[in-house]
């Protein structure tokens, strides 16, 4: 699949997103903010984010208003299912609710998955040659080299991000989530025969678990 204009310009509108991260870290430490409060934001925006998506599917006014607003930004299939914004920040919510008391662990999460999927969707549709399912092998050596230069040489110098784990995430870690995120980008996670969970939801929790779990034993 040749790299088109409307994923490229998809992808960099995607680059907003990381307003989501660093409100979960850095709002609650520059403006007072209780993990409860961010929580609840999250969860408000998530129900008004929702809420247009429910609109847009029942009423086919706004589904036309909402397709003329922001048809070069989806993709084919999103004009039928929710976008992959809404489980975006579904995934932060779920984040802020796993991970109260490590916003850090959010942060670098949330960070690398989008950072490390539109570098993988960029690099797929531009070079990439070797076919696995709808995605390629060149994506995601891409998408693991991103993550690991993020949580290797970005997040040691972001402001306050580790000073809890000592200013450096562990080697071993950073490999083991960096492979988690690539892997779970790559691979569906398939419920049902007719139900597949989006990347965009599952992958930053995914991370965050590992991160979570074997911080204390690397």
């Amino acid at each position: 699949m040749a790299l088109t204009r409307q994923e490229i310009n998809r992808k960099l509108f995607h680059l907003f997103a990381l307003f989501l991260p660093v409100g979960i870290f850095y709002f609650p430490r520059f403006f007072g903010l209780s993990s409860l409060m961010v929580t609840i934001i999250l969860a408000m925006l998530l129900l008004a984010i929702g809420t247009v998506e429910t609109l847009r599917f029942r009423h086919p006014k706004i589904h036309d208003m909402f397709q003329k607003s922001f048809s070069a930004l989806l993709r084919e299939e999103e004009g039928e299912t929710l976008t992959g914004s809404t489980y975006f920040i579904g995934a932060g919510f779920l984040c802020s609710v796993l991970f109260p008391d490590a916003p850090h662990i959010s942060f670098m999460s949330l960070s690398a998955f989008l950072l490390g999927d539109a570098v993988a969707a960029l690099v797929g549709q531009s070079v990439g040659k070797t076919k696995i399912g709808t995605k390629s092998l060149e994506g995601s050596l891409a998408c693991f080299l991103v993550c690991v230069t993020l949580f290797s040489a970005v997040f040691p110098h972001l402001p306050y991000l580790l000073d809890r784990w000592g200013g450096s995430v562990p080697l071993l870690l950073i490999f083991i989530t960096s492979l988690a995120i690539t892997l779970f980008e790559l691979i569906p996670l398939r419920i049902t025969r007719h139900f597949t969970l989006n990347d965009n939801l599952y992958v930053p929790v995914i991370a965050g678990l590992a991160m979570r779990y074997l911080h204390p034993l690397v």
